[in-house]
């Protein structure tokens, strides 16, 4: 391509983000001692690593290299992941606890009609599995605030059995 194309900033963008995101999740699923969690946890961070390395290889092939933030991409995401809240508190902080809405952040990806049939099909998947995956951590936040809700009932009932 003789001159740049316009979506090399988006895919940059996806790359470093989904990069830093899947070292987030990566080290959570360490963390946490819910073993359905860190499943799911460690398949997502899977795929977010995978996405970054596929939107890196697409811009090395389109002739480009990807840029590195001067900070971490996921710093926010980090810092709550590493906190003391519950898990069920953290997908929550993060957002991640109603799954994909009506409008999300990939809507307007294919506006630019530029795009090459190769970077469109590589959007598409990756569309397809970050809205699956909203899908699997909305099921954990579920299934972990039902589980945090029966814990505080359990705590309530014990202290006013004691009085």
């Amino acid at each position: 391509m003789a001159n740049k194309p316009s979506y090399i900033g988006l895919l940059n963008e996806i790359s470093v983000a989904e990069t830093a995101a899947a070292s987030v999740f990566e080290d959570w699923a360490d963390a946490t001692s819910d073993k359905r969690l860190e499943k799911t946890l460690r398949f997502v961070a899977m795929r977010e690593g995978e996405h970054g390395i596929a939107f890196a290889k697409r811009m090395l092939e389109l002739g480009y290299d990807v840029r590195e933030p001067d900070q971490d991409a996921q710093a926010g995401f980090r810092k709550i992941s590493e906190s003391n809240r519950t898990e069920a508190a953290k997908l929550k902080a993060m957002k991640l606890h109603k799954g994909p809405t009506d409008i999300d952040v990939f809507d307007g990806m294919f506006i630019d009609k530029t795009l090459d049939p190769v970077t469109g099909g590589l959007l598409g998947r990756y569309i397809a599995e970050e809205r699956d995956s909203g899908w699997l951590l909305k099921a954990e936040y579920d299934r972990l605030a039902v589980k945090d809700a029966r814990a505080k009932e359990r705590a309530k009932a014990k202290a006013t059995a004691k009085n």
